[in-house]
């Protein structure tokens, strides 16, 4: 009698192990496309963020308040003009003595700050920030333009403690001064005299919490106030003087 042997064969024949292969090849080709899109799009945010540092260390972040008034207006405010370059953001640019940095957090390495996630300096001029190195542009505007920044308006009227105006003879009384960084490291100070209703204005003015102050100059009594003077704006101010004058 004659037995039958029947082998098994294990393993893949060659048409098998081509498929895994061609298989194995898809699946490492998608994950690696998939991966280097995770990359990219990490060093867009990475870089976005890094703009909006970098945005606020210049002009101020406009969400941070305190007593109903804006309290961070970077180094504009401080200083009363955009920085010349990014190292102005963590250096004192020539012995200012209104900068009050440095404005940028100290969690960049070194000079991190001024390099985008591909490792490419950003470019700065006047109120655009820009990343190139993803071989397109991203561009952060911090301000609609200079103007905005720097050409504000302060618009108000003072009164007595009696909320009288001060009238054709006690206006000349009066001496209205906003004192207010000057640019080049220091203080400029502007003065006026009120009309007979006590309107005053002043023009020209950067962004920041700039001092107003008022003398009665016959009895130089003063009056100190803070006014917060934000991008492209026109203040409105209305002060009583805290003393019956007229």
């Amino acid at each position: 009698m004659i037995r039958a042997v029947v082998h098994n064969q294990n393993g893949f024949t060659l048409i098998e192990l081509v498929m895994v292969i061609m298989i194995i090849g898809v699946l490492a080709t998608v994950a690696t496309t998939r991966m280097g899109s995770s990359i990219e799009t990490a060093k867009f945010e990475q870089t976005k963020n890094e703009l909006d540092h970098l945005a606020f260390a210049i002009a101020g972040n406009p969400s941070l308040f305190a007593e109903g008034a804006r309290t961070d207006f970077g180094y504009v405010g401080d200083v009363g003009s955009l920085p010349p370059n990014l190292d102005a953001l963590m250096s004192n640019p020539g012995g200012y003595t209104t900068w009050n940095g440095p404005y940028i957090a100290g969690d960049f390495e070194s000079d991190g700050y001024k390099k985008d996630a591909w490792n490419m300096d950003y470019t700065y001029a006047d109120t655009l920030i820009r990343s190139s190195g993803s071989g397109t542009n991203i561009d952060k505007v911090f301000a609609a333009g200079s103007a905005a920044l720097f050409s504000n308006r302060v618009e108000g009227y003072v009164v007595d403690a009696d909320s009288d105006a001060p009238g054709p003879v006690y206006m000349a009384s009066l001496e209205i001064t906003m004192i207010y960084p000057n640019g080049t490291g220091s203080v400029a100070t502007a003065s006026t005299n009120p009309d007979a209703h006590g309107s005053f204005a002043f023009a020209g003015i950067p962004i920041g919490n700039h001092q107003l102050r008022i003398v009665y100059i016959p009895d130089t009594d003063t009056a100190t106030y803070m006014v917060s003077v934000t991008p492209g704006s026109t203040v409105k101010v209305g002060l009583n003087f805290p003393a019956d004058l007229w």
